[in-house]
């Protein structure tokens, strides 16, 4: 249940095996279940831990007078949330759980002495926040500049390699528990137009979802079809995602015949 995180963190830096040992550590102090469509922690909380997602999906959210709600990241196993919760008094946003959730929670003063003594895991905990804002800025140009199509397939794009890079897809294959609902509350559509752009990606080829499993024949042309370019991820293994790496994989496979 902890390689997510590890994982994660050893996309930004390499870890040694104490590094590895203490995030096994930090995750196996204080663990907590949350079912589906509860609230992990609410806006106007007094946040007291930090979260680490175990198993399980969850999304950040903003909810307006009227009702209306806009998702504004989703975590998956691997991810923090988040690490500028020490500072604030109040939360200023909420996390609910979008399948059942495990989380870990780590208490102010064990992260402390964890980035005093680990300064690999200081360092991958950094990256790790930049890529959260390099991921907050991409939504922005996505919901302000894509096409509805664009929208919805970047999306795909982006949470295919994100479980990727912690190890949780099959081939070209995932779990994708998100509704069309969540979908439309991320990408700011209506569930009805999401519900035709997914129509649209069937029809062309481009994905294949049912019964929450997504699977993408061609990620490059996913990729292509949703002005998506995955640099702002920062992740190390995203080389057989991109053209160069289509090219060198096809030259490996000549050599072996």
């Amino acid at each position: 249940m902890t390689n997510a995180l590890i994982r994660r963190l050893d996309e930004y830096t390499p870890l040694t095996g104490a590094d590895r040992d203490e995030l096994a550590h930090l995750c196996m102090q204080s663990t907590r279940l949350v079912q589906a469509k509860r609230d992990l922690i609410r806006e106007g909380d007094a946040p007291r831990v930090i979260y680490v997602i175990l198993d399980g999906w969850a999304a950040h959210y903003r909810t307006l007078a009227n009702g209306r709600r806009q998702i504004v990241d989703f975590a998956i196993p691997g991810d923090l949330c988040d690490l500028n919760l020490f500072i604030l008094d109040r939360m200023d946003h909420s996390i609910s759980a979008i399948t059942r959730l495990k989380v870990a929670e780590v208490r102010r003063e064990l992260l402390h002495r964890v980035v005093t003594n680990f300064p690999n895991i200081t360092t991958a905990l950094w990256w790790a926040e930049l890529v959260s804002k390099s991921i907050h800025r991409e939504w922005i140009v996505n919901v302000g500049q894509r096409s509805a199509s664009e929208r919805v397939a970047h999306l795909f794009c982006e949470m295919f390699l994100r479980l990727e890079s912690v190890g949780l897809t099959n081939g070209f294959s995932c779990d994708f528990p998100l509704t069309q609902n969540d979908i439309a509350e991320t990408t700011g559509l209506t569930a009805v137009h999401v519900n035709r752009t997914i129509q649209e990606l069937r029809r062309r080829g481009l994905i294949v979802l049912e019964r929450q499993r997504l699977t993408v024949p061609d990620m490059l042309a996913l990729q292509d079809a949703s002005l998506f370019n995955p640099n702002y991820l920062h992740l190390r293994r995203l080389n057989q995602h991109t053209d160069a790496g289509r090219h060198a994989q096809k030259g490996r496979d000549r050599q072996g015949r």
